[in-house]
């Protein structure tokens, strides 16, 4: 008889123990739904800056209204033709004259050595321009003649693309030095997202997060590879300067610019 009064208290501590069970089931599965809700890192709009870059040291070159931070190369002011402000883009307008038209290049006010340099670009069919880096600013000497230059191109019709050695006048590359990579350059109309990083000597470009290419300035690779150039009889660009400005080029053609941020290093 003492037998048969303890089933049902067994089965109550049966059923306590499964409710149990599926409490625990559910806490751990209401952990696991938790766990997968992964954060998603900040996205910032065009021409702003996230709070992990400016806690990173990272300052707008471009703030998408104004022309603040640039001049026009040679002058102290902006060119008053040849640039516009538009749509949250810094745009070079196509002169149909090469770089006989125009308003001319552009820098920053101030010098930079060690630094990350980032930002987007998109051109029109068949343009060209180029991002200038450690550039001087000399009476009577053009920029590119002192400045190591990544070039921006529409590969598939601006003839640059084929001409020079190996592709080493294609967007991404250190123009007529070191060729870039064709394919990681999206094409006339579409946004490439690129940075330049300069660092005691070290300079690298990547194209839409590809490593292109690297070099070593004042190194005898470097100085070989440049008296073996049209760049040889520029004392400026056999010998860079450990500082310089950052340039945008005005080669006659519409070609778009923003997102322009840079951290020294």
């Amino acid at each position: 008889m003492k037998n048969i009064k303890l089933i049902p208290v067994i089965f109550l501590a049966i059923a306590l123990l499964a409710g149990c069970s599926q409490g625990n089931k559910k806490q751990i599965s209401e952990k696991k739904d938790v766990k997968t809700e992964v954060q998603q890192p900040e996205e910032a709009a065009p021409n702003t800056l996230t709070a992990e870059e400016k806690a990173d040291g990272w300052k707008l070159l471009f703030d998408g209204t104004t022309t603040n931070g640039w001049r026009g190369y040679g002058i102290e002011t902006f060119p008053e033709k040849g640039w516009v402000v538009e749509d949250g883009t810094l745009h070079v307008l196509g002169s149909g004259k090469g770089e006989a038209g125009g308003g001319g290049d552009i820098i920053t006010d101030k010098k930079y050595g060690n630094f990350e340099l980032s930002l987007e670009w998109k051109v029109s069919e068949g343009a060209n321009s180029g991002i200038f880096y450690l550039a001087q600013e000399k009476p009577g000497q053009a920029i590119w003649k002192s400045s190591p230059e990544m070039q921006i191109l529409d590969n598939d019709k601006h003839p640059d693309a084929k001409l020079g050695k190996d592709g080493n006048r294609a967007a991404g590359s250190l123009y007529d030095l070191i060729p870039g990579n064709f394919e990681a350059v999206n094409p006339a109309g579409q946004w490439n997202q690129v940075k330049v990083m300069v660092y005691k000597g070290t300079v690298v470009h990547w194209v839409n997060g590809e490593n292109v290419l690297e070099y070593h300035l004042w190194t005898d690779d470097w100085t070989n590879m440049v008296k073996n150039s049209k760049f040889k009889d520029y004392p400026d660009f056999v010998n860079p300067a450990s500082e310089g400005y950052i340039g945008l080029q005005d080669h006659g053609d519409d070609v778009w610019f923003r997102n322009i941020k840079i951290k020294e290093l």
